[in-house]
């Protein structure tokens, strides 16, 4: 069984594009009450993850940023607004993207997440982009396919995506793709975590990260409001409000009884494990990634 990836998109609980058209101006963004439980559940069972971190959540909260590294997790880029790839063009992803390097220059991020899933063979210059400043990994493919993302024929395991069409596999490219966990059952299911963690049953949840574990590493995500229910629900379509809100009461549950079943790591010690990473690519150091 294989040991598995861990990983919080570190943003605000309104990151989320079917609240878009429904944010009330004065919200509080309740983002340090909403971390607890994760530094909770973390620490309790002694597990290190990657944080893809927003950069405007570097930009206001620094602090929690040091702590999180301080802690011995990955710290990784998640671009600074939140802007899915395809409402941008090159220019401006280089812009949000060196704006958040900027602010996370003290942890030397070598791993990159789209906001919203966003990188697809419309966007894939943003792997050009990445090669640029020096990524190692991207882990922003959902081999899926939904209303806001997912590419259904990408790779189901680790690869490195061609520049001309990320769903094949170039041995020759610099950088590593870590796609979101499937299961196929006839068709994709996922289950590597966020609105999944919430909204599938917590024993499909265990048998299908079994299922990928047995035969390569999972990757398993959330947010931090996929587990605290603190901000008000916004009166918003009843799709918006099932996806937005849905489980949200029964998450941490769902990942205790995953973490008590499974082991994890940041992606980036797994990648470096797997001797795929170059050997000036600088990451946390939990302990070694092992079969057991």
């Amino acid at each position: 069984m294989w040991i598995n990836a861990l990983s919080i998109d570190l943003e605000f609980w309104w990151c989320n594009e079917f609240l878009t058209e429904y944010l009330p101006s004065d919200r509080e963004d309740m983002f340090k009450e909403s971390l607890r439980p994760i530094f909770a559940l973390l620490g309790a069972f002694n597990v290190k993850a990657t944080f893809f971190v927003l950069g405007a959540v570097a930009e206001k909260y620094p602090e929690v940023v040091h702590e999180v590294y301080q802690s011995g997790h990955e710290i990784a880029c998640h671009a600074y607004s939140h802007k899915p790839l395809y409402s941008m063009d090159q220019r401006e992803f280089e812009g949000e993207l060196k704006k958040s390097l900027e602010l996370l220059a003290d942890y030397n991020p070598i791993g990159f997440r789209a906001p919203s899933f966003s990188l697809n063979n419309r966007t894939k210059w943003a792997l050009e982009t990445l090669e640029k400043y020096d990524f190692q990994y991207d882990s922003s493919i959902f081999p899926v396919r939904t209303q806001l993302y997912g590419v259904p024929d990408a790779p189901i395991g680790i690869y490195r995506p061609s520049r001309d069409d990320i769903t094949v596999h170039d041995p020759e490219g610099s950088i590593i793709e870590f796609p979101l966990s499937i299961v196929k059952l006839g068709i994709n299911i996922p289950i590597s975590g966020g609105f999944y963690l919430r909204a599938l049953p917590k024993e499909f949840l265990s048998w299908g990260v079994s299922r990928v574990a047995s035969k390569r590493p999972a990757n398993i995500y959330f947010h931090p409001h996929d587990l605290y229910p603190g901000p008000p629900p916004l009166e918003v379509p009843f799709v918006s409000r099932f996806i937005t809100y849905h489980g949200v009461h029964t998450a941490l549950g769902k990942l205790i009884v995953l973490m008590m079943k499974f082991t994890f790591m940041p992606i980036g010690t797994l990648l470096d494990e797997l001797s795929l990473l170059s050997q000036d690519a600088r990451v946390p150091a939990p302990p070694a990634i092992a079969r057991r």
